[in-house]
């Protein structure tokens, strides 16, 4: 059709004639442009998908993804006595402790899929209570904690045993700053355990904040009704 000429189109101002091949030309090119600019706008769009960071914005370790078995916590059902010693100061590189005592009793449900545990600081004047709830699909391990004295029940942890080595993670606030959070469980031997708690407030670095040295109790004399006996020992 490049040899086709249309009518001539008489104008007050002038007569102009169009080639269709020029036409056709302008209109290809038109198009393209529209289509590029259209394909720009949508990937600089606001919605659309950023690139994956989780993994280089945190701290070492840090995981979502690592899994446990439903038995894992079975080691622990029953009665213990605990050295509490926890970080006076969090998040400011603070180096004073504090160290006070705790008993704890936990039981098992659901043929070990969910535990609780009661943890009592008498010298403090206020208990936790820790639920643990197992993902069979997951097989993953979420922890759940809660105190006496905000009964919030707190953002949980997630994770597993590997062996005799639990880790668990999670994400919160402390004092209205978000933080990445880690426990560790290590099992030391058949009635001795240790815990650990860490914040990472920079994405880069964990403070540990909390520890508790764990030995095996008699539940007989240490809990009454699944939960610890209470004392009379003096508030410091």
């Amino acid at each position: 059709m490049s040899a086709v000429v249309l009518k001539r189109i008489e104008n007050p101002d002038e007569n102009r004639v169009f080639s269709m091949t020029q036409l056709l030309k302008d209109l290809s090119g038109w198009t393209s442009s529209v289509l590029l600019a259209l394909s720009i706008s949508a990937c600089a769009a606001p919605g659309a998908a950023p690139a994956d960071k989780s993994e280089a914005s945190s701290p070492p370790g840090y995981t979502n993804a690592r899994s446990g078995d439903a038995h894992d916590f079975d080691y622990f059902a029953g009665a213990w006595t605990t050295q509490q010693r926890r970080l006076k100061t969090r998040g400011v590189g603070g180096a004073e402790w504090e160290e006070f005592p705790a008993t704890l009793c936990m039981s098992l449900y659901l043929g070990g899929m969910a535990t609780v545990d009661e943890l009592y600081f008498p010298t403090k004047g206020w208990a936790g209570l820790t639920l643990r709830a197992f993902d069979l699909k997951k097989r993953q391990w979420s922890i759940y904690w809660v105190s006496s004295e905000s009964g919030k029940l707190e953002p949980p942890v997630v994770g597993g045993f590997d062996g005799d080595h639990g880790e668990f993670y999670g994400e919160d606030q402390d004092n209205g700053r978000p933080v990445k959070v880690r426990f560790t469980w290590n099992k030391l031997d058949r009635d001795h355990a240790r815990w650990e708690q860490a914040f990472s407030y920079d994405n880069r670095t964990w403070e540990t904040n909390w520890t508790a040295d764990f030995a095996r109790a008699d539940p007989a004399t240490t809990c009454e009704a699944g939960r610890p006996k209470r004392t009379t020992i003096a508030l410091e």
